[in-house]
């Protein structure tokens, strides 16, 4: 990768990036409120359990495939993967959430890239709703568009879905930064490993009904800090 196209894909994934994601746990707030996540270990093995099983066939495949369309500038193929991973997301706050970061990366994508037709036409699609427009399509896409890798842009995906739990805990329960940074070292191979070793080629699916449970149980909890 050049050090252009670095540059411009890493705009979309510093925290910095108007996303809105500071605004959703993705059901993790439940399950601190639920007692499932207490310790920095359990949220450690929580979102483990759900990079592996869950993001790995799910999110990570979608993004790689975005990717390809992206570089490619094969709409219909995207088109195609973000309606599949609309039907896969169970939770409806999550798949809201989804679309709403989604559109938030499309849109500064489609106004700043240039010389992609590809960002500005999906990003009709999206506005239009012909499209659902979840982050892991757009932000394929756009990494895909800025010449980054299958590989390096699933792993940018995962790090910046892993920094956003670890902001989540951070706000939900007693966890530091030091420990923030200490588990989010620990997951770096995991998120190597699925990022090198999933198939875009493979069916979609996914297994994480624990943490699919807890996201759906955010809507009812009493009081909330996040959206979903």
């Amino acid at each position: 990768m050049n050090t252009s196209a670095l540059l411009e894909g890493l705009r979309f994934i510093d925290t910095f990036f108007p996303s809105g994601g500071y605004a959703f746990s993705s059901g993790l707030e439940a399950a601190v409120q639920g007692g499932a996540v207490k310790t920095s270990d359990q949220l450690a093995e929580y979102i483990e359990d759900l990079l592996r099983g869950g993001m790995s066939r799910r999110e990570a495949l979608a993004t790689k495939r975005a990717n390809r369309a992206g570089a490619a500038g094969q709409i219909s193929v995207a088109l195609a993967i973000d309606r599949t991973l609309e039907a896969a997301k169970l939770s409806r706050a999550s798949r809201l959430a989804s679309r709403q970061m989604g559109r938030q990366v499309i849109r500064v994508a489609a106004d700043q890239i240039r010389g992609k037709p590809i960002l500005a036409a999906y990003c009709d699609e999206v506005e239009t709703a012909r499209a659902p427009g979840h982050l892991a399509i757009t932000f394929g896409l756009t990494l895909g568009a800025a010449g980054w890798s299958q590989e390096d842009t699933a792993a940018a995906f995962l790090y910046q879905t892993a920094v956003g739990f670890v902001s989540a805990a951070m706000r939900l329960s007693p966890l530091g930064q030091h420990e923030g940074q200490r588990i989010l070292g620990e997951w770096l191979p995991l998120i190597e490993r699925i990022s090198r070793d999933v198939d875009s080629d493979t069916a979609m699916s996914s297994w994480s009904p624990i943490q699919d449970i807890y996201a759906m149980r955010h809507g009812a909890l009493e009081w909330r800090l996040f959206r979903s």
